[in-house]
């Protein structure tokens, strides 16, 4: 049974978890703007929490192709206000940064899980060290190059080898700077460094990552390739990632991070049910 480790407590993933998305940003690719005052963060994050979030991820500073990097300083101007509202809602707090400053003030403010786009790179490793002090959950996720570069990265010879050796190299950073390995998670990036094809193929051989013997995230919400497969425009993609939810779950993945927390929820109860029904017939009725 997989156990992330956490400073305050131990989430298993013998059952689904989902990871509620709150993004605090005016530019993010599916909700930017609608959640940057705290009072609307909260409501949403209220919400999340009562669809059935398990874990809630605050991001000030979009992540998607083309976005112009945030200063720490904007960064924790949008985020702590919002951090201090939501954090007895009684979930744990995930941060969303790759800077090792925003990972320290958010983690000292309450905090317990800081997830890196940039699987340590933008940081030198220094995100984990921060991590290592406060005994967060980290999560290491799979990206070459940054915002402006990382789409003309997206060239591999061996893709799944590739992926798996790079999110190698970064949990190797995570330990070398004092992490347990009970601490961590692994996201294969889907969207990041990667065309729709590669994002597809990664979905069809997504058990692949279970050779790292790591939990791993999986984050498809309303993402490009979900578009250039349904013709749906990203607020309308919510259908699309409940399928790449239901292909990942018959693979044996157990974490997800969604915009559209009630639509994962109903989609996992289902895969659920549909998986531990044992109806027995009345052996005496035969078949009709």
């Amino acid at each position: 049974m997989e156990v992330w480790r956490l400073a305050s407590r131990n989430l298993s993933f013998e059952q689904p978890r989902i990871m509620g998305i709150l993004n605090l940003t005016p530019d993010s690719f599916s909700d930017g703007g609608q959640f940057v005052a705290p009072d609307k963060a909260y409501v949403q994050a209220e919400r999340l929490v009562k669809d059935g979030a398990d874990i809630l991820d605050l991001g000030a500073e979009s992540t998607r192709p083309g976005a112009q990097p945030i200063s720490a300083q904007i960064q924790l101007q949008r985020m702590l206000p919002v951090l201090e509202k939501i954090k007895n809602l009684g979930v744990p707090i995930s941060i969303d940064t790759t800077n090792a400053q925003v990972a320290e003030a958010c983690l000292a403010a309450g905090a317990e899980i800081i997830n890196d786009v940039s699987g340590l790179r933008d940081s030198a490793g220094e995100v984990a060290r921060v991590a290592a002090r406060y005994q967060a959950g980290l999560i290491l996720m799979h990206r070459r190059g940054d915002a402006a570069t990382m789409q003309k990265l997206a060239v591999y010879e061996d893709l799944m080898t590739e992926v798996c050796e790079e999110l190698g190299q970064s949990v190797e950073r995570a330990l070398e700077c004092g992490l347990a390995r009970e601490a961590l998670v692994i996201d294969p990036g889907l969207g990041f460094s990667k065309n729709a094809e590669q994002n597809l193929f990664i979905l069809k051989e997504i058990h692949t990552f279970k050779k790292l013997n790591l939990p791993v995230l999986l984050g498809p919400s309303r993402k490009q390739f979900i578009g250039s497969v349904t013709g749906r425009d990203v607020n309308e993609r919510d259908f699309g990632t409940a399928a790449c939810i239901a292909n990942a779950y018959e693979k044996r993945i157990r974490f997800f991070r969604v915009h559209n927390v009630a639509a994962a929820r109903d989609a996992l109860k289902m895969l659920e049910a549909i998986g531990s029904a044992n109806f027995q017939p009345n052996a005496r009725l035969g078949c009709l």
